[in-house]
């Protein structure tokens, strides 16, 4: 009994481990399988790995053949303009600060000279008071002496005018250097983010301006109200200079200006002047030279810019109908008041660069206006005209 046991046993033990080794096979397969499967997508991943690797080396050798060195050299040539910008500045706060010296100076000669003349005059009535003797003589040296006194006081109030005038015109030079610099600094930041993303970067100027009256006192109310036209046409003023100006004649500003092509802007202000003409007299007309007048019953004409652009526009135009002479030119437009009469043109880039000095006298400005064809032409004297 004991054997049947023992060999039943060894039976079920050799089935059993017949069983394990053929699972211990099956498991060693599909791990096998598993491993290969990994394999082939190491091998993969590492191939798209590789294909990226070559497209970045690539890449970055253009920028280091192409755009680097472009970009180097226009850093180094800005750099030596900005440069000598800066050497311009320091020139001229040192002159600020010599001038400074120098009116202090001269204040305390004037001082001073008040001080010895008031001494003088003192001691002249002492003279008088204690003897009568050569008295003519005295009397004719002290007066050649006070003479003397007052012309250095003259002489002392005229150079502190003079010193005073070259203050401001160096002050004046500031301010155009201070504004070179700000214009060099966009002009670089713009080059600098093209370079790196390869896209146009900053706000190129793409239209001028022009602002100039007869009427000194309308000079700054003008300025401002041009510069919020500007802004509301949706441009900047990227860099502005001004002409000296001489006594009765206040000083002339051009404008260079960025946001907008001209196009847009052509055809901005063409719907706006549009609008503007609709408010003459005579049922709603825009009169231009007797021309392009709207017909009873035609469809309105529909507005094609914000509400703000036509009542910065409109701003403008009543602004320069309170002067007796006034210029304003906004890219393609160009306002012009003359003594009798208010003009308005939208110009071609053609027209608006032929014979440029012209177009700073109102009367010759208005005859050339004339000239132009009846569609880029309102005449908005009427409408100027409470």
């Amino acid at each position: 009994m004991t054997t049947v046991i023992l060999v039943v046993m060894c039976v079920v033990v050799g089935a059993l481990e017949l069983y394990a080794g053929r699972q211990s096979r099956d498991q060693a397969d599909a791990f096998t399988r598993r491993i290969e499967a990994m394999n082939d997508q190491v091998t993969k991943q590492n191939n798209v790995l590789v294909a990226v690797g070559e497209r970045l080396t690539a890449e970055l050798a253009r920028v280091k053949q192409d755009v680097l060195p472009a970009l180097d050299t226009r850093l180094r040539q800005n750099t030596g303009q900005v440069e000598e910008l800066a050497g311009l500045v320091h020139q001229a706060d040192d002159s600020l600060r010599t001038q400074a010296g120098r009116l202090h100076d001269l204040e305390q000669q004037r001082i001073t000279l008040t001080a010895l003349r008031r001494k003088l005059t003192e001691l002249e009535t002492s003279v008088r008071a204690v003897t009568r003797t050569g008295a003519d003589a005295i009397e004719g040296r002290v007066d050649a002496a006070l003479d003397r006194l007052a012309d250095l006081e003259r002489g002392g109030t005229r150079i502190l005018e003079l010193q005073r005038a070259l203050t401001r015109t160096l002050e004046d030079v500031e301010d155009v250097v201070a504004e070179l610099l700000r214009f060099t600094e966009g002009e670089l930041d713009g080059t600098v983010v093209a370079a790196l993303t390869g896209r146009s970067g900053g706000r190129p100027v793409t239209a001028t301006g022009r602002l100039w009256t007869r009427d000194e006192q309308l000079d700054d109310i003008l300025g401002d109200i041009y510069e919020r036209c500007v802004r509301a046409g949706g441009m900047d003023v990227r860099f502005r200079t001004a002409d000296e100006p001489t006594p009765g004649s206040p000083e002339r500003r051009r404008y260079f200006l960025g946001g907008r092509p001209v196009e847009a802007l052509s055809g901005a202000f063409t719907a706006l002047l549009i609008s503007t003409g609709a408010d003459l007299p005579g049922n709603g007309t825009a009169s231009r030279r007797g021309l392009a007048r709207v017909e009873p019953g035609a469809p309105p004409v529909e507005p094609t810019r914000p509400p703000e652009d036509e009542a910065a526009l409109k701003a403008l135009l009543r602004t320069l109908s309170e002067s007796t002479g006034a210029i304003a030119q906004i890219g393609p437009l160009m306002a012009v008041r003359t003594r009798d009469e208010l003009l308005c043109a939208v110009l071609s880039p053609e027209q608006s660069l032929d014979n440029d000095a012209d177009l700073w006298d109102p009367a010759a400005a208005a005859v050339r206006l004339r000239r132009l064809p009846s569609h880029q032409l309102w005449d908005l004297t009427g409408w100027a005209t409470p």
